[in-house]
């Protein structure tokens, strides 16, 4: 398969079954960078309120939800996500994770890409941040190769999945940057 067999697709185009079998089928993986979103959907119960809350940011443009889609199977394999939107200095943050059989493909930084355009240019972002745990160097890649750059490590800034408070890597993006990137 190729980059060309995925596409991006917003939230009000899934349905709420293959929202939570994409939960369902990488829980394990995801949920020491996604432990809000494993916590909550942990009963199908849970998981539907989780969803139209993020239908309902959406709509409300509190947050954005861009699921990766493989147009061959027709089934979610990712998900990049803006959330804490901060209008005033024009910041907001990013999440992605892919399942872990499409992982290393270069499918999420791709589509992160993609994101990063939408958050500069139709939310007219001046920063765009993103937290990564410091052992996931595959999240690090993703975040160096679409051009942010490591500001520090900020201690116990994380409630895991265990409540176990953790470490977390900060990775940032400036507009000033994004552009000169395109011009380049």
């Amino acid at each position: 398969m190729s980059l060309l067999d995925y596409k991006l697709e917003r939230i009000e185009s899934v349905s709420f079954e293959t929202f939570l079998n994409l939960i369902y089928d990488n829980k394990t993986y995801i949920e020491k960078g996604f432990a809000g979103t494993v916590k909550r959907c942990e009963t199908p119960k849970g998981a539907k309120i989780l969803f139209k809350e993020w239908l309902s940011e959406e709509k409300h443009k509190r947050s954005f939800s861009f699921f990766i889609k493989n147009t061959q199977t027709d089934s979610l394999v990712g998900l990049v996500n803006i959330k804490n939107i901060d209008a005033t200095i024009k910041k907001c943050e990013i999440g992605y994770f892919i399942s872990e059989l499409y992982a290393g493909k270069g499918i999420v930084s791709k589509f992160t890409s993609e994101v990063v355009t939408f958050c500069f240019e139709e939310l007219q972002m001046n920063k765009v941040f993103l937290r990564v745990a410091p052992e996931n160097i595959g999240s690090q890649k993703v975040a160096i190769k679409n051009g942010f750059q490591k500001e520090g490590v900020l201690r116990e800034e994380y409630l895991g999945f265990q409540d176990v408070y953790e470490d977390v890597m900060y990775f940032g993006l400036l507009k000033t940057e994004y552009l000169k990137s395109k011009d380049d």
